[in-house]
């Protein structure tokens, strides 16, 4: 008869638990890595272009054994900063009237120039519409919803259909890339306009799913209606 004691067994369930401490850091982690690299990587770019067009005398990098971050930024938001209070009186308008004026008559410039300041001016204008409601549509089929975004409201004649039939520009964008994506055209009543912000809409486009708004798509879509079934009864 055998009196060898038995050998001991190796535990394995700590694993699982080191695991999941492990990947609640890298959730933690990760997101604030990736935003201080961004950060620092965009003041770069910025220090890099705009550091070079100042003449040694006036780079403080020149009095000083380190390099300061950030000072190309500062400087780009000074410069834009001025050109628009020049714009706002009436020598800057003639000086910016002129200039336009020169790009616009530039042929191969023109249309670059124009359709950048297009949409930049739609983006930033204050009376801009652009993304400012979140929608659910049914796309790519009947049946299945597609999250996207109401550009701005047109009327059919602008899309080459008989004027007098209000329709919607949408854009639905690609998943997790939010900067890719298609544009159509839809009529009032197949647009179900939800009640929660542009952001928590592009949270949940690029989190492809994962990141919810704190209430649920169906409340907000409920509320939303009610809010127009309400507007429709005091007009």
């Amino acid at each position: 008869m055998s009196t060898e004691e038995p050998k001991p067994v190796l535990r394995i369930a700590r694993f699982p638990r080191l695991r999941r401490y492990f990947f609640t850091g890298l959730v933690i982690i990760a997101p604030a890595a990736i935003t201080l690299w961004a950060t620092l990587w965009f003041i770069e770019k910025f220090d890099s272009l705009v550091k070079p067009m100042f003449p040694n005398a006036y780079n403080p990098d020149t009095y000083l054994p380190f390099k300061i971050p950030g000072f190309g930024l500062i400087v780009a938001i000074l410069v834009i900063t001025l050109v628009g209070f020049l714009a706002a009186n009436l020598v800057g308008r003639t000086v910016l009237a002129l200039w336009d004026k020169l790009l616009n008559s530039t042929p191969v410039v023109r249309s670059l120039y124009k359709g950048s300041k297009q949409i930049f001016e739609t983006l930033f204008s204050d009376q801009g519409a652009s993304f400012r409601q979140v929608c659910l549509v049914e796309w790519p089929r009947k049946g299945i919803w597609s999250l996207a975004f109401i550009s701005r409201e047109v009327d059919s004649s602008e899309v080459g259909f008989p004027a007098g039939r209000k329709m919607f520009a949408i854009y639905i964008s690609t998943t997790p890339n939010p900067t890719s994506g298609y544009v159509f055209f839809a009529d009032h009543e197949e647009v179900k306009i939800l009640d929660i912000s542009v952001e928590d809409g592009l949270k949940l486009v690029i989190s492809m799913g994962l990141v919810f708004p704190d209430k649920p798509l169906q409340q907000e879509l409920q509320k939303s209606q009610a809010k127009g079934i309400s507007r429709k009864s005091k007009a």
